[in-house]
């Protein structure tokens, strides 16, 4: 049987904090049915990263899989773009580990 062409999308991890899965925000823009102008759409698929590679930000191309688990049907195939923005100030957490937010 020959190799199946499986479908790809490139999107943004916006959650790594299970093992081995991300999820996966993959924005498009579609017509408005009725007003006819073009919307944002964004959807969510969980993607299976086998080496916990992924950071928060990072831009993936990700691959159509056979079921891994519930809802897991992607797989990470590369990381397209590493996200090197820094966290804004009002987000670094302390240096005493309290787990408050400095302001």
């Amino acid at each position: 049987m020959a190799d199946a062409i499986h479908k790809q999308k490139v999107g943004r991890v916006v959650s790594n904090k299970m093992d081995k899965t991300v999820v996966v925000a993959v924005d498009y823009l579609r017509p408005h049915p009725i007003y006819r102008k073009t919307v944002r759409k964004t959807n969510k698929f969980y993607a299976h990263d086998e080496n916990n590679r992924c950071k928060l930000g990072d831009t993936v191309r990700i691959e159509e899989t056979r079921p891994l688990s519930k809802l897991k049907r992607w797989r990470v195939v590369e990381i397209v773009g590493a996200d090197t923005a820094p966290l804004p100030g009002n987000l670094i957490p302390d240096e005493l580990g309290t787990g408050e937010v400095n302001e």
